[in-house]
C-alpha cells in the first residue's frame, strides 16, 4: 500500500525501531526490496535520488515504483531523494511521489530554508511528505564529511524544522554518501542532543558501510529512518561477478542479483528493528 513518511516513522519514532530508504535504480532492484520486506513484514520506503537519475530516468522508474507500492501488502513509501532542483521534485510529484526530499544543505543556509520552505508548502498541498537537511552530510570518497564544524548543531535543527515545517530532517552526524575509505567517526552525543531537542523524525543518510552497533546505536538514540543505496550495488555486483564467473546466461544472472540484493536489504530490515512491525 502506497503511504508516505508520517505513516511510518511516527511508530518508528514511538517504538525505537528504524524504516529503511533503499534506493532503487530498475526493477531488478525494486523487486528485491518489496519482495524483502512483505516477506518480512516490514514497513519501508523505496525511491531514487536526483543524483541516480542518469543511471534510471525518473519518468521511465518512478511508475514502476508507484504501482509496486500500491499492490504491495506492507505499507511503502515512494521517496525522492536529495532533490537538488524544483523542477525535478515538481517532477516527481507530479508523477506520483508521496514524499519529497529537498536537499538545498550544501548551499546558502538562507536559500535552504526559503526553498525548503516553499517546497513544504506545494507538497503538503498534495498530501506529500517533505524531509529537509540541515548539516552537510558529505561523500566518503572525497572526505568532505570529517569534520565536526559541518554537523548539525541542536540549535539548528529546532529553527529549521520551525521555519520550514518540515516532516523528516537529515542531521549530519559524521555519516557520508558512498563507500567509506575508514571507519566513520559518529557523533552520538549530538544525536542525542538533537534528539532531546526535537520530537520531528530524524534521518541518517549515508548508511551503507556503517558497522551494525553503529545502526543500532543511532536507532536507539533517535533515528526513525536509514538510507541505504551503495551496499544494494555491491550486493549486484558480487551477483554479477559470480554469475559471469559459473558461465550463467543473462536471465539467470539477474536472478542471482534479484536474490542477492533482496538478502541484503532483509539483512537490513533486521539491523533496524522493522521485521514484524506490520
Amino acid at each position: 500500500m502506497l503511504v508516505n513518511l508520517n505513516d511510518v516513522l511516527k511508530d518508528a519514532q514511538k517504538n525505537h525501531y528504524g524504516v529503511g530508504l533503499f534506493n532503487t535504480t530498475d526493477t531488478d532492484m525494486l523487486e528485491a526490496a518489496i519482495s524483502a520486506a512483505e516477506e518480512l513484514r516490514s514497513p519501508i520506503v523505496i525511491g531514487t535520488a536526483e543524483v541516480l537519475l542518469p543511471h534510471g530516468e525518473l519518468k521511465l522508474i518512478a511508475p514502476s515504483i508507484i504501482a509496486a507500492a500500491k499492490r504491495a501488502s506492507v505499507p511503502v513509501v515512494v521517496h525522492y531523494d536529495h532533490g537538488l532542483t524544483f523542477d525535478r521534485c515538481i517532477e516527481a510529484l507530479k508523477l506520483g511521489f508521496s514524499s519529497i526530499m529537498f536537499d538545498g544543505s550544501a548551499g546558502d543556509p538562507a536559500k535552504n530554508f526559503e526553498n525548503t520552505r516553499e517546497m513544504v508548502k506545494i507538497a503538503h498541498a498534495m498530501g506529500v511528505t517533505v524531509e529537509g537537511e540541515i548539516g552537510h552530510v558529505g561523500q566518503a570518497d572525497t572526505g568532505d564529511n570529517e569534520t565536526s564544524d559541518q554537523y548539525t548543531t541542536p540549535a539548528e535543527a529546532v529553527e529549521f524544522v520551525r521555519e520550514t515545517g518540515v516532516d523528516a530532517l537529515a542531521i549530519a552526524i559524521g555519516t557520508a554518501h558512498g563507500a567509506y575509505k575508514s571507519k566513520p567517526k559518529l557523533d552520538i552525543e549530538r544525536l542525542k542532543e538533537i534528539r532531546a531537542a526535537l520530537d520531528t523524525p530524524l534521518v541518517l543518510h549515508g548508511g551503507s558501510g556503517l558497522s551494525d552497533d553503529d545502526f543500532r546505536n543511532t536507532i536507539r538514540e533517535g533515528i526513525a529512518k536509514v538510507n541505504i543505496f551503495t551496499d544494494l550495488c555491491v550486493a549486484g555486483n558480487t551477483a554479477m561477478e559470480q554469475g559471469l564467473k559459473e558461465g550463467l546466461a543473462y536471465l539467470d544472472i539477474r536472478n542471482r542479483k534479484v536474490e542477492l540484493i533482496k538478502q541484503t536489504v532483509m539483512n537490513k530490515i533486521r539491523l533496524f528493528g522493522s521485521d514484524g512491525k506490520y
